[in-house]
């Protein structure tokens, strides 16, 4: 049902029971202030749900946690910023039946300690319950880990996350048995009537967005899944409800940070500068029959000096394929000038493609 692999990590110091408390910020060997590790008695361990995801959404077969990003699977990311924290005494990640090897390969690969491999279920909550299990249940883990006092859930496709708010949440759930990183929404929630009209909406600066890291108590989350109905197990999607629901555990909502996004799409805008006129033509249809599962949009534009079409388009990531007729190195230079200067994130890579006499990636 698991594998571990422990090399070079083992289980971390704890400190002193008279440690200062809370998140309050220490002082770093650069003089910075750095976030100081939350005091407990025993360890603090995090569980990454990664058995979900199609990757549908991403416009492919692979799930999106194993996406790679820069050359580097998303799952890892999400694996490194947990291990960087160096409270954390085991990381479980819960994986399908079907990707445990290739977790296994990512972890060897990219040299990941304090890590644990364990089977998922079908759902988010099964699997998160898998991943619990390895700490409690004899029947299904043969070797279990150290049970924590404080354990963290957190996705393995959230891999922006600091230490910062990983010990406010943590803290606040050894305060008061649960806790959760929050954001404000950013759309308003509205509620269709049968007839698919607008019944009500909600007031949006009553509620936020549930987020993650959260962290419990680990004999409190454990306790709520062991009560979860089969309902609750298969549709059920908030684990902060799950707490208030078995264990009348209030969670403490703790505000979170801008990075704390998921990833849910991931988009490639390809464009294409031609220095041949007729070439921009038959480039233009080519490659979206090479790419037509990716490309969703395409369109081609002349760039001159004076034009600014191009930078209205390029920042906006409206288009997924974009042809550019150029006629000298100059105006491709300036186009990458264009480029540079419009901060696009690093999900939403443009692909540069010089076709003249020879065709090159810039």
């Amino acid at each position: 049902m698991s594998w571990a692999n422990k090399t070079g990590g083992g289980s971390c110091a704890v400190p002193a029971a008279g440690a200062p408390s809370g998140a309050a910020a220490g002082p770093g060997t650069d003089g910075a202030r750095q976030p100081r590790p939350p005091r407990r008695r025993s360890a603090v361990s995090a569980v990454l749900p990664a058995a979900g995801g199609s990757g549908e959404r991403l416009g492919g077969a692979t799930p999106k946690q194993f996406c790679a990003v820069q050359g580097r699977p998303l799952v890892s990311y999400a694996v490194r910023a947990m291990e960087r924290i160096s409270w954390i005494s085991d990381i479980i990640v819960v994986v399908s039946p079907e990707n445990i090897e290739t977790m296994k390969t990512i972890i060897e690969k990219y040299g990941h300690k304090r890590v644990t491999v364990v089977e998922g279920g079908i759902t988010r909550h099964r699997s998160i319950f898998n991943g619990l299990k390895v700490f409690a249940d004899n029947k299904f883990s043969s070797h279990l880990l150290q049970k924590p006092e404080v354990v963290i859930i957190h996705d393995a496709v959230r891999p922006f996350v600091e230490e910062d708010i990983v010990s406010k949440v943590v803290m606040a759930a050894k305060e008061h048995g649960a806790a959760g990183a929050i954001r404000p929404l950013v759309s308003t929630v509205i509620a269709s009537a049968a007839d698919g009209c607008l019944d009500h909406s909600l007031e949006r600066a009553r509620y936020r967005a549930s987020e993650m890291p959260q962290a419990f108590l680990f004999d409190t989350i454990y306790e709520a899944y062991q009560q979860c109905t089969d309902y609750d197990l298969d549709y059920g999607t908030e684990c902060l409800h799950l707490a208030l629901k078995y264990c009348k555990t209030n969670a403490k909502l703790v505000e979170g940070t801008a990075d704390l996004w998921k990833v849910k799409t991931i988009i490639i805008s390809i464009c294409i500068i031609t220095n041949v006129k007729e070439t921009h033509a038959q480039v233009g249809f080519l490659l979206p029959e090479s790419l037509k599962n990716q490309i969703k949009v395409i369109i081609s534009i002349p760039l001159g000096k004076t034009d600014s079409h191009l930078q209205n388009i390029i920042p906006a990531q409206c288009y997924n394929f974009v042809c550019v007729n150029v006629s000298s190195e100059n105006e491709t230079q300036e186009l990458v000038d264009v480029l540079e200067k419009s901060n696009i994130p690093l999900l939403y890579p443009v692909v540069l493609i010089s076709v003249g006499d020879s065709c090159k990636l810039l």
